[in-house]
């Protein structure tokens, strides 16, 4: 029996995974700047038939799961990779916010997805581990007395979230210089009730040691 592919099936295996890769670099593109585009535009931007892309995902929702399931990988990866377990309140929520910085793209697609498809059970499970910790982590440092308590906790953490979508979305339009992430997470630590230099300071020292960790 061979089991080996002849030279023609090769090419077309190569170009199906090349078409799926191109759909779905397009597909996140798109979303992001209209999460109503339709999959006719999809394909239009992708350079691809429509029942190509249809041959790959039957329908819209099979398109955004396989979309938040990459998106939410990219994100555990990066959260996995972030130390926080035995950090104090301020360097846990500045190491969290930083991990969902170096994965840009991916960290906004879930929170806009998530924020337009209320309906979508696959984008809130795929939030649902990074908002418990970020939760959990603004509830210790309110005990501690290191973040506001004006608000609750959860409250708080949902409007935090926003606050770092909007900073992710202007990087993303209109680049202004933070490709570290420094100053989103100063600002992050900021609008949860570190005082300014403190703030500065704190995610200084963070980065400075991650720096020198992977040095």
């Amino acid at each position: 029996m061979q089991t080996t592919d002849t030279p023609g099936r090769t090419v077309q295996h190569r170009d199906a995974h090349s078409n799926r890769r191109r759909i779905l670099a397009t597909a996140r593109r798109k979303l992001l700047e209209d999460p109503d585009t339709s999959l006719d535009s999809i394909s239009q931007t992708a350079g691809v038939a429509r029942r190509t892309l249809y041959g790959h995902f039957s329908n819209r929702h099979a398109l955004i799961a396989d979309l938040t399931q990459e998106a939410s990988h990219e994100l555990r990866q990066a959260f996995t990779r972030a130390p926080t377990a035995d950090a104090d309140p301020i360097e846990a929520m500045t190491q969290m916010v930083l991990a969902a910085w170096t994965v840009g793209d991916h960290y906004r697609m879930l929170i806009t997805l998530g924020r337009r498809h209320q309906g979508q059970d696959e984008t809130r499970t795929a939030l649902a581990p990074a908002r418990a910790e970020a939760v959990a982590t603004l509830r210790r440092g309110q005990r501690e007395g290191v973040f506001a308590d004006h608000l609750p906790a959860p409250v708080l953490a949902h409007a935090l979230e926003a606050l770092m979508l909007a900073l992710a979305e202007e990087n993303a339009a209109y680049p202004w210089a933070d490709p570290t992430g420094e100053a989103a997470a100063t600002a992050f630590l900021v609008a949860a009730g570190v005082a300014p230099h403190r703030a500065a300071l704190r995610v200084q020292e963070v980065i400075g040691r991650d720096r020198a960790a992977d040095g």
